[in-house]
C-alpha cells in the first residue's frame, strides 16, 4: 500500500531531514520511499512543506501532493495561519501535531472523513535534549518518533537507526532520544 505523507514545518524546524530520515527508516525495513521538500525563499522560519511516499511496491508517482494519508505538524501556528489547509487529509487519515494542548483548533484541518488526530510536545522535549539551533527547537525527531507511534507504518527502532546514521556521535544519541521520549508521549486526541 502507498502512503503519502505531508510534513508542514518552519524553516529550521528540520520538515525536510524529518522526510528524509522517514524514508531511510523505511527503507530499512525493506520498504520503498522518496522524500523531497518544497519552499519558497529559504529562511528561518518562512514555511516549508515536506514530502515523503512511504510504500511496499516500486513508487511509480512523483512530484509533490496535496492529499495525504498522514500529516504532520511540526509548528501548531501553520494551524492557526491556515498553511496546514493547503493539505487534504484523506478517508482515516491520521495527522500528528506538535504541542502542549489536547485540543486542535476547529476548522484548522481540512480531512476526507474519518481521520484521527495525535499531539505530542516535541517543543519540551527538543528543549530538555538541548535540540536547539539559533534559539529555535530541532522538533523533526521527536516528531518521527510520534509519528511512529501513531500510524504504525515504520518501528521506532528504524527510525532510531536512520537518525543515528544520519547524525551520528552525540547528535545522535541526542536525537535517537528525542525519538524514543516522543513514541512514549504520544497520545491520541480527537477522533473526528
Amino acid at each position: 500500500m502507498l502512503y503519502e505523507i505531508l510534513f508542514f514545518g518552519r524553516g529550521g524546524q528540520g520538515a525536510v531531514t524529518a522526510a528524509n530520515i522517514l524514508v531511510e527508516a523505511a527503507m530499512m525495513e525493506g520498504k520503498h520511499g522518496q522524500g523531497f521538500p518544497f519552499f519558497g525563499a529559504e529562511r528561518r522560519g518562512a514555511p516549508v512543506t515536506a514530502f515523503a511516499r512511504i510504500s511496499d511496491k516500486p513508487i511509480l508517482r512523483h512530484g509533490m501532493f496535496s492529499e495525504a494519508d498522514i500529516i504532520v505538524v511540526l509548528d501548531p501556528g501553520l494551524l492557526d495561519l491556515g498553511v496546514v489547509k493547503r493539505g487534504v487529509l484523506r478517508e482515516n487519515g491520521v495527522v500528528v501535531v506538535n504541542t502542549e494542548k489536547d485540543h486542535i483548533p476547529p476548522g484548522s484541518l481540512n480531512h476526507r472523513g474519518r481521520a484521527r488526530i495525535y499531539r505530542v510536545d516535541a517543543t519540551r522535549i527538543a528543549r530538555e535534549l538541548g535540540l536547539v539551533i539559533a534559539g529555535w527547537p530541532v522538533v523533526n525527531t521527536s516528531m518521527l518518533g510520534a509519528l511512529a507511534k501513531a500510524t504504525g507504518l515504520i518501528g521506532v527502532e528504524s527510525v532510531e537507526k536512520a537518525i543515528g546514521d544520519y547524525f551520528g556521535g552525540k547528535a545522535g544519541e541526542l536525537n535517537k532520544l528525542a525519538a524514543e521520549r516522543a513514541y512514549g508521549e504520544t497520545k491520541l486526541v480527537l477522533e473526528v
